[in-house]
């Protein structure tokens, strides 16, 4: 494969991940048709498997993608810009808070949308949902562990725990947040961020 053919088979693969992450968010990975997000992407019918061994093969490249993309999200938030590493940390907490509250029924978490889901049809993707979590908790812990360094925050356990406790609980919060159509859930998961992490004003548990 010459680089102009490499390069249109590339850019044709990531319209159709684009294309199916926002339609997939709104239906769910089994409810959705792969015509659907064939059409939707412009992408002629019928090629699907030219880009995709399998929908299954397909479903995990789009799971890869989406955390990629959400790593560099996530470094771009949490880099030593020069300000507290505390801050960057809440600003973090508070952008997903945010993103979360705009719409109660909308889901923007690829993670929430699929684990019950895909979790029972695929060890493939589970497998790729256990490890990009972790890649987010691993990069978040990193944050918390330079709080930690320069006595932003004091904290009995180490950072990789404390950082755990967090985002699981947030990820509940967003899937609450879902269930009840109220961001109820996400405003006690942001006292309780602040608690666990010993901030004035917070009593920690």
């Amino acid at each position: 494969m010459n680089q102009a053919i490499r390069s249109r088979f590339s850019d044709t693969r990531q319209q159709i991940l684009n294309t199916a992450q926002d339609i997939i968010l709104g239906k769910g990975f089994a409810a959705v048709g792969l015509n659907e997000i064939l059409k939707t992407a412009q992408v002629p019918k019928g090629s699907f498997y030219h880009y995709f061994e399998s929908k299954e093969q397909f479903g995990n490249a789009l799971l890869e993608n989406y955390f990629d993309q959400y790593m560099i999200t996530l470094d771009e938030s949490l880099h030593n810009d020069g300000s507290p590493a505390l801050q960057r940390l809440l600003t973090y907490f508070e952008h997903w808070k945010s993103n979360q509250c705009n719409d109660t029924t909308r889901d923007k978490c690829l993670v929430v949308k699929l684990s019950g889901e895909v979790t029972d049809l695929s060890e493939t993707m589970r497998q790729t949902l256990k490890q990009g979590t972790q890649r987010v908790i691993n990069r978040l812990a990193e944050c918390v562990q330079e709080a930690i360094d320069n006595d932003e925050i004091s904290i009995n356990d180490d950072a990789e725990t404390v950082t755990q406790e967090i985002y699981y609980l947030w990820i509940g919060a967003t899937l609450l947040t879902k269930v009840n159509h109220n961001p109820d859930a996400l405003h006690v998961a942001m006292n309780a961020l602040r608690a666990r992490l010993n901030l004035p004003g917070c009593q920690a548990t």
